[in-house]
C-alpha cells in the first residue's frame, strides 16, 4: 500500500495542487515531485520567479510564500511502479480535501495535476465539498506525459494559474 505525505501548505494559500499520489523517486526521496525529468518544480519557478536548482526546502518555501499548497486526490492506493496507469481503482481512499478547505478558507482554487489527479478528485473528492471553488484540470508534468512538449505544459500551467496575484 502506497501513502500520500502530508500536505504541503503554510500561511493563507490561494491554490491548492493536486497530485495522484507520490511515484517511486518522491517516495524515496520524501519530497513531492521527486523525479529528476517531472517538470513540475520548473514550471512553478517559471510561474513564481525562483531558481529551480535551490533545494528542496527552499523551493518548499517559495511555493508556499507564494501561495500554493502541495496534497495529492489520493491519500493511499496499491500500485505497481509509479505510473498512474496502475493504480489499482478498488484500492484508492481519497485525501481529506473537504476538511482541508474548511481549515484553510482562504483556498479559492483547486488544479489538478494530470489526468489520474482529475478523475481520483472527481470520483471520490468533488461530491463532498462545502463550497464553491475554482476547479482546474491540468496536464501532468510526469515525464510519462510524453505527448506534450515541456513549453506546452508550462504554458497551459501558466495560463490556467495566473488571475493577478
Amino acid at each position: 500500500m502506497i501513502e500520500a505525505f502530508a500536505p504541503l501548505i503554510a500561511g493563507q494559500p490561494h491554490t491548492l495542487i493536486l497530485g495522484s499520489i507520490p511515484g517511486i523517486a518522491s517516495l524515496n526521496a520524501v519530497q513531492y515531485y521527486a523525479h529528476p525529468r517531472n517538470a513540475f518544480w520548473p514550471i512553478m519557478a517559471d510561474i513564481i520567479g525562483f531558481d529551480p536548482t535551490l533545494d528542496y526546502p527552499q523551493r518548499c518555501e517559495q511555493l508556499t510564500n507564494a501561495g500554493y499548497a502541495l496534497w495529492d486526490s489520493l491519500a493511499r492506493c496499491e500500485r505497481e511502479g509509479s505510473l498512474d496507469s496502475a493504480i489499482k481503482r478498488d484500492s484508492e481512499v481519497a485525501n481529506a480535501i473537504p476538511e482541508l478547505l474548511l481549515a484553510y478558507p482562504s483556498i479559492r482554487r483547486i488544479a489538478c495535476n494530470g489526468g489520474k489527479s482529475w478523475q481520483s478528485f472527481c470520483r471520490h473528492i468533488r461530491a463532498q465539498l462545502l463550497r464553491d471553488v475554482e476547479l482546474i484540470s491540468l496536464p501532468s508534468t510526469s515525464p510519462a506525459n510524453a505527448r506534450m512538449t515541456f513549453t506546452e505544459k508550462a504554458t497551459i500551467w501558466r495560463q490556467s494559474l495566473a488571475f493577478g496575484e
